[in-house]
C-alpha cells in the first residue's frame, strides 16, 4: 500500500509545482498618461476613439469608446479580433486600476486573466452607478485568445473580489472565446458581445 501511495503523492506534488503560483499585480489605466490615440471620429463622425494603453510587462490594454461606453481588450489581439465590441448596453466607465492574475514558473511570470471595475449607468436614471467587475481572460502573443469570461455584480456584494479570482484562476485557462457562456455572479447589467 506504501508503495502505491508515494508515486501518487509524488505525481500530485509534480502537478502543484507545474500549475505555478498564482498572485495579482495591479497597473494603472489613465487615458491621459498611458493610452495612446491611435484612431477616433472625424467632425461629424460621433464620439468614438481607439486607444493603446501600457499594461503589465508589454501586454496591452486596447480601449475602445463610443458614446459613453468602453469595450476593452487585454493582450495580443489578432487582425480579426480588432472589430470585437463587448460592452454593458448601459453608459460605462473602466476603472483606474486593473488587476492582472499572473502565473508564475521560476522566472517566467504570465498574466492570464484580468479583473477590473467598471461603473455602470442605472437604465432608471438614478444618481448612482452600478460597480461590477469585469473578469477577462488574456490574450497571449501565441494565441491571441481574449475575451470577457464573467461578470461579478460589485455593488452591495462584499465577496466580490474573492468571487472574481475564483472565476480567473479557475476559468480563464482554458475558456474558449465566442463559445463558452460568460458566468455570471449577482445580477449585473446587460453585457453583449459583438463581432463584426
Amino acid at each position: 500500500m506504501r508503495a502505491i501511495l508515494i508515486p501518487l503523492v509524488l505525481a500530485g506534488l509534480c502537478q502543484a509545482a507545474h500549475a505555478g503560483d498564482i498572485s495579482s499585480v495591479y497597473t494603472d489605466l489613465d487615458w491621459e498618461k498611458d493610452c495612446v490615440t491611435y484612431a477616433q471620429a472625424a467632425e461629424g463622425e460621433g464620439d468614438w476613439a481607439s486607444l493603446a494603453c501600457s499594461g503589465y510587462r508589454g501586454y496591452p490594454v486596447l480601449i475602445g469608446y463610443d458614446d459613453a461606453r468602453e469595450s476593452l481588450f487585454y493582450g495580443f489581439p489578432s487582425s480579426d479580433m480588432t472589430s470585437v465590441w463587448e460592452s454593458f448596453s448601459g453608459l460605462n466607465t473602466a476603472g483606474p486600476k486593473v488587476e492582472w492574475r499572473i502565473e508564475t514558473n521560476g522566472d517566467v511570470a504570465i498574466p492570464f486573466a484580468v479583473i477590473h471595475r467598471r461603473e455602470v449607468s442605472k437604465p432608471d436614471g438614478e444618481d448612482k452607478p452600478i460597480q461590477v467587475l469585469v473578469v477577462a481572460k488574456v490574450a497571449q502573443p501565441d494565441t491571441q485568445q481574449g475575451c470577457t469570461i464573467g461578470l461579478v455584480l460589485a455593488t452591495g456584494n462584499p465577496q466580490a473580489n474573492d468571487q472574481a479570482r475564483k472565476l480567473a484562476d479557475e476559468k480563464a485557462k482554458t475558456f474558449a472565446c465566442g463559445k463558452d457562456k460568460r458566468v455570471l455572479i449577482g445580477n449585473p447589467p446587460d453585457f453583449g458581445r459583438v463581432d463584426n
